[in-house]
């Protein structure tokens, strides 16, 4: 049977979406990362590998978010990840219980980042703040912080807002995972007199394996692209303590004007995120196979 040509009419669109969106801005990227354009002149003449060598040897605030963004990754990944899954364990049936604090685990990922900042903001203000309201209240003042004012903490209390805003959404990644794992193999289980973490290791996960790649990976893509958040909060501040690789090409291309360097940090920070992806893959498939 043979394949009418105009068939392929129908793959025009979306492939002229992907040329315009995603290969020409990634080429026009490559090419400007060789130059010192400013972004605003037409003027511009190439420099070769200079930006990426003075970004990888001498550039210190690059090697700051960079650190940043990995202990942010790290926190959010292990958090969420485990969250998501004991909260999916507990939910898996389909109860109308389990569906309603489905739906409410669920809901923060539907509210904007910036709406999501913006609460976050005021619940870690140090004097008018919920958090700190709330520490006060049950004799724990001890406790009350500078939550995104202190530079030894506030990337960790950012990465507690994203896991509070994304756990319900790899949730129900897990819970699908669940659903799917043949109760069959539960019922062997509990013959062979296997208790809860016996199940859980020789059944569960590794059955669950192919929803836990999606998760880790996601999440880390995630935790590398959450600029919105971050910047809202505090802009890459105090001191550079939260400022990670996304706010940092933002500052070098909108506040310096270094839009070939800023390129060639994308490009670098594309790399990064792949490679991180890369070796969770293989790591989490050799745990597995």
């Amino acid at each position: 049977m043979k394949t009418s040509k105009w068939l392929y009419l129908f793959l025009l669109p979306g492939t002229l979406l992907y040329l315009v969106f995603f290969v020409y801005p990634t080429l026009s990227g490559l090419y400007y990362s060789v130059t010192n354009w400013d972004g605003i002149s037409p003027d511009y003449s190439f420099v070769g590998l200079e930006h990426y060598r003075t970004m990888l040897t001498g550039d210190l605030l690059f090697s700051k978010a960079l650190g940043n963004n990995l202990r942010f990754m790290l926190v959010v990944v292990l958090a969420q990840s485990a969250l998501a899954l004991v909260f999916a364990m507990l939910l898996v049936k389909n109860t109308k219980t389990n569906i309603l604090l489905r739906a409410l685990y669920f809901f923060p990922t539907i509210i904007a980042s910036i709406s999501v900042a913006f609460i976050w903001s005021f619940m870690y203000d140090p004097t008018l703040g919920l958090v700190n309201a709330a520490l006060k209240s049950v004799g724990l003042s001890s406790w009350a912080l500078n939550w995104i004012g202190d530079v030894h903490i506030a990337i960790y209390s950012i990465a507690f807002v994203q896991v509070w805003a994304h756990t319900g959404q790899v949730m129900i990644i897990f819970i699908a995972g669940l659903q799917a794992i043949p109760e069959d193999l539960y019922e062997v289980a509990r013959i062979e007199g296997a208790g809860r973490w016996q199940t859980f290791r020789r059944v569960t996960f590794p059955l669950l394996a192919p929803s836990a790649t999606i998760v880790v990976a996601y999440t880390t893509i995630q935790s590398f692209k959450a600029f919105d958040l971050i910047f809202a909060m505090t802009g890459g501040g105090p001191v550079n303590s939260t400022e990670i690789l996304s706010t940092y090409i933002y500052h070098t291309a909108f506040q310096n004007y270094k839009f070939g360097y800023a390129s060639a940090e994308s490009v670098v920070f594309m790399l990064i995120i792949a490679l991180v992806t890369i070796l969770q893959f293989r790591l989490l498939r050799g745990r597995t196979a």
